[in-house]
């Protein structure tokens, strides 16, 4: 299946212009939530050079985002570029548990590949067995209770652009 990030643009902007004041943009460099601000009347989740994964894994950090953290430019949450000690890769780790949960569930709504990221590349430290476990365990208890408003919203305009099947538990495993 293709995936034009241009359709996840104009599904998100559906979705959520009206309701949150929030678009999608591609950016060129390095992705960043941004309020609105004097440069834009609109808050703007930037993702990545065009790629639909990184579109996905912004989207999901902006699901996760209160109404006081979406008001910070990128949610006023701390961030260590690649290159993180083991410690700081487990609380990274700690804190991307639900984010990456989210967007797991966005891709498989999107019938798009969903890959774990550890974010952490010359390390050479990639995503632990512990942290994919909680992720998987974060998303069945998801399908259990039920999606947070904004990703149940998202989930359900994907399934229907890409006619995806149900979310189920066996379509989630490491």
């Amino acid at each position: 299946m293709q995936h034009d990030y241009h359709e996840l643009i104009e599904l998100f902007n559906q979705q959520f212009l009206i309701p949150f004041n929030t678009v999608l943009v591609a950016g060129d460099d390095e992705p960043i939530y941004l309020p609105a601000d004097d440069t834009s009347p609109h808050n703007r989740v930037i993702f990545a050079h065009g790629f639909y994964s990184s579109a996905l894994h912004e989207i999901a950090h902006w699901c996760v985002a209160g109404e006081e953290r979406r008001k910070q430019v990128d949610f006023g949450y701390w961030y260590k570029p690649d290159g993180r000690t083991e410690l700081e890769q487990e609380e990274f780790e700690r804190v991307e548990v639900r984010p990456q949960a989210f967007e797991w569930l966005l891709a498989e709504a999107a019938g798009h590949r969903f890959h774990f990221s550890a974010d952490n590349l010359s390390s050479g430290l990639g995503a632990s067995d512990t942290f994919k476990q909680k992720v998987r365990n974060t998303v069945l208890e998801l399908l259990e209770k039920g999606f947070p408003l904004r990703v149940g919203q998202l989930v359900e305009a994907l399934q229907r652009h890409y006619q995806t099947p149900p979310l189920t538990p066996d379509r989630f495993s490491i």
